[in-house]
């Protein structure tokens, strides 16, 4: 079984089987102190984290992810430009770039095209996938049509989409990239944080569940979906 708990914005902390049948625990853009956590960065000091994966180097999604690392050892991974940002502030870090599947043993992780912005390196996607759980998490991003292929390549069960707009899709954008990616399951992301990226997820689940075979799971910061 996998976990996936939402944090708020876009944070997420994923529980999977890995590669080699261990539990893997993975945080993704790490801002624990959005207005919407229901964490704090010293909950994770006692916590076995095994990777930190930023998708971009903007404050709300870099986050606390350096603070955290700093207090679990926990790698961060990312474009090559962001890790050698995290090496310059001391702690361990995995570099790479879109294409391929990166050399981690326990669990796979590939870098997938967003189309968005970034002061290091370029923003990112990341699909993540274990025994008994893929997930992708679209990151900050417009709409674009190759999200087809990244389900045809990777076939997620749970895709993390944002639908807030101005900044990213909104509603109407992320109903189209669903029916692209063809996922099992959709949690929206990056809404209501602020007023500006104001959307309805109901909205969304109505438009998604009546267009595709997906199943929409809204969750409230602090909740989880497990899967299957």
């Amino acid at each position: 079984m996998g976990i996936v708990k939402y944090l708020g914005h876009s944070f997420f902390e994923i529980v999977l089987t890995g590669l080699d049948d261990a539990v893997k625990t993975l945080l993704i853009d790490p801002w624990i102190e959005n207005p919407l956590s229901p964490v704090k960065p010293s909950e994770y000091s006692e916590r076995r984290i095994d990777y930190i994966i930023v998708t971009h180097d903007h404050g709300d999604h870099l986050g606390n992810a350096i603070e955290v690392s700093k207090r679990t050892g926990a790698p961060i991974v990312g474009v090559y430009e962001i890790a050698l940002y995290a090496q310059e502030q001391g702690v361990k870090a995995i570099g790479g770039n879109i294409g391929g599947s990166l050399a981690i043993p326990d669990v796979e992780v590939v870098l997938t095209p967003a189309f968005h912005s970034s002061n290091r390196g370029v923003p990112v996607g990341v699909v993540v996938r274990g025994r008994d759980l893929t997930v992708y998490h679209a990151g900050d991003t417009g709409l674009f049509s190759e999200m087809e292929l990244i389900g045809e390549l990777y076939a997620p069960d749970v895709a993390l989409l944002p639908i807030g707009g101005h900044f990213t899709m909104g509603v109407r954008e992320a109903v189209k990239a669903v029916e692209l990616l063809k996922p099992k399951y959709v949690i929206p992301m990056h809404y209501n944080t602020f007023p500006l990226i104001r959307a309805d997820p109901q909205v969304f689940k109505q438009l998604v569940e009546s267009k595709t075979s997906s199943k929409v799971v809204v969750l409230k910061p602090g909740e989880v979906f497990a899967y299957p």
